[in-house]
């Protein structure tokens, strides 16, 4: 591994070629913040890919691109004379020390629970204005991201379920909920009680300790799989998914299967 200087050295290099770039590359000249926003987002599920892959070559270079666009911004930032990478890196040290007073000061903390519960409550006194601990979940987050940092948010001033069991008895809840209006074929209530199926599960998975983006992710990648299978599995037969049988296609999808 490198140095503490050979790491400094790196990203010195990085703020020059940056600075270099933008005097020199008609492209990257170009750039402005709302032209880099969307991929700075493209980039960072590329990173989120890499890890659920645990392909740590790919994660090391997706942290690169990630990071490029950091020092893009704040190259651009410089330009305006609005703030500068030192800022930026100051300012999150600054946010650090803040949040972790049980490190930089005398608060006392016993759990992991107790960090978050303190890590919360902090970043609502520092919000300007802000009355609600919501207030810092982004509206342009997926809905099943944002379902999972509400709930965070909230268990963090303390408005929680006490244990699993109940939360799985409130997933049952919904669950028959669900199944009530689906007997009756409302689809404005069916959708709603869906919703609440969901946001239940979310709820459940954090308990257990999962990520419901990695989890439903996983699930994908299996599926796209299997499938990819099936259909090369019918092209060698020289058959269209079409012309197979359910029957057909369930032998090579245990086949899939059993591959994974």
């Amino acid at each position: 591994m490198n140095t503490r200087e050979q790491k400094l050295q790196a990203f010195d290099r990085l703020l020059t070629i940056m600075d270099e770039l933008r005097e020199q590359c008609p492209w990257d000249k170009k750039q402005t913040m709302q032209t880099l926003r969307h991929l700075t987002i493209e980039e960072t599920y590329e990173l989120g890919d890499a890890i659920l892959e645990n392909d740590l070559e790919e994660v090391k270079k997706e942290l690169g691109d990630v990071l490029l666009h950091i020092v893009f911004y704040s190259k651009i930032g410089s330009e305006t004379g609005d703030f500068d990478i030192a800022d930026v890196c100051n300012n999150i040290c600054e946010k650090l020390i803040n949040r972790h007073p049980h490190i930089y000061g005398d608060v006392k903390v016993t759990s992991e629970e107790d960090v978050k519960r303190n890590w919360e409550n902090i970043k609502l006194k520092e919000g300007k204005g802000k009355t609600s601990v919501l207030e810092g979940v982004p509206k342009g987050l997926p809905a099943l991201v944002k379902a999972s940092r509400i709930q965070d948010k909230v268990a963090g001033v303390g408005f929680d379920w006490e244990k699993t069991e109940q939360v799985w008895e409130k997933v049952q809840e919904e669950l028959g909920e669900l199944q009530a209006e689906v007997k009756i074929n409302d689809q404005d209530k069916m959708e709603s009680e869906f919703g609440d199926v969901m946001f239940a599960m979310v709820n459940y998975a954090r308990f257990l300790n999962i990520s419901p983006e990695n989890a439903l992710e996983r699930t994908n990648k299996k599926f796209i799989g299997r499938f990819q299978y099936l259909e090369g599995k019918a092209k060698e037969l020289g058959k269209e998914l079409k012309e197979m049988t359910l029957a057909e296609m369930d032998v090579f999808w245990e086949e899939a299967k059993q591959a994974q």
